[in-house]
């Protein structure tokens, strides 16, 4: 899979090198002080047309769920390091995403010399003291790692670096692949160098499946780590069996399945044994109780029986 990675798909627009080197550190130092590790992947990904890209075709996500998780699994004491797309949300500021940060704040002049500083209109940034003292602990405690990718190419190098970081943490390492990943790609030999150019006419371009990249993942990248893929489906008649044909398919541990309607309020958890529904009330929601809370709380558990199970296979 590495060797189509690099014959197939244009070089990506990060140093995957100097990102795995440090994946590879953060993940080592965090599994020394005895912390479990998560990669989430948030955000959707786009596909270029043109080696010199003008334009491209994109399944954008605001990467809402992916942030928000991020948050969650800190909260129960991983360390994380967040693979989201540029410009997607991220963890702590999405819960102002859809304000002018400059509307929020109130400049006091100068006086006696001092300088000019910054007031914050509180009101307008419900909970923000909370939030900025969660992100300062974060920050102080050095337990997340964020690394953006910008197109389908960065994002599947970056996997699989982050994949050979967390190998070596065995069974305490998770993959929680939230991004919305593109199923279809132009490979680099097909792809036009210049802008594509309208007077020729109507555009007909023919698209190779993207290589599914949890199935080296799940095999032979980290086989011993925890990995919780997603299904997003319109159809709720066939997203159980949609999800049960993944987990049989790729032979990892657990599949968060959702219906695009109730995306914010309903999954279900699918294993090789159960389906776990979980939910949020409408009075839940309005308290500030989000599905991702519920979804990270359920998968942590999860998190601890499969080490604790994979501890007693190898009889330790």
């Amino acid at each position: 899979m590495a060797d189509e990675l690099r014959r197939d798909f244009a070089p990506p627009q990060v140093d995957v090198e100097e990102a795995g080197r440090a994946m590879e550190q953060f993940a080592r130092g965090h599994s020394t002080e005895g912390r479990r590790v998560v990669l989430v992947t948030s955000g959707g990904t786009k596909v270029p047309l043109e080696s010199r890209t003008v334009r491209f075709l994109d399944n954008f996500s605001s990467g809402r769920r992916g942030a928000a998780s991020a948050e969650y699994f800190m909260q129960a004491g991983y360390a994380v390091i967040f693979l989201h797309r540029h410009r997607s949300l991220f963890p702590y500021n999405r819960r102002y995403s859809n304000q002018n940060w400059l509307d929020n704040l109130r400049l006091v002049p100068a006086s006696g010399g001092e300088e000019p500083r910054l007031e914050a209109e509180l009101n307008r940034l419900p909970g923000i003291v909370e939030v900025l003292e969660d992100y300062k602990r974060v920050k102080e405690t050095g337990r997340m790692m964020a690394l953006e990718y910008h197109t389908l190419s960065d994002y599947l190098h970056l996997l699989l670096a982050a994949a050979r970081a967390l190998n070596p943490l065995g069974s305490s390492a998770m993959f929680y692949l939230a991004a919305a990943v593109s199923d279809f790609y132009i490979p680099a030999s097909e792809m036009p160098e210049h802008k594509i150019q309208s007077s020729s006419g109507p555009l007909q371009i023919t698209m190779k499946m993207v290589p599914k990249m949890l199935s080296p993942l799940v095999k032979d990248w980290a086989p011993k780590a925890f990995v919780i893929s997603f299904k997003l489906e319109t159809d709720p008649q066939i997203l159980i069996e949609k999800s049960r044909k993944a987990l049989a398919t790729y032979r990892h541990q657990v599949v968060v399945a959702n219906i695009l309607d109730t995306l914010r309020s309903y999954v279900m958890v699918v294993t090789n044994t159960e389906e776990a529904k979980l939910s949020v009330s409408d009075e839940e929601e309005r308290s500030g109780i989000e599905i991702e809370d519920k979804i990270i709380n359920d998968l942590t558990s999860r998190h601890t029986n499969f080490i604790e199970q994979t501890s007693s296979k190898q009889g330790l």
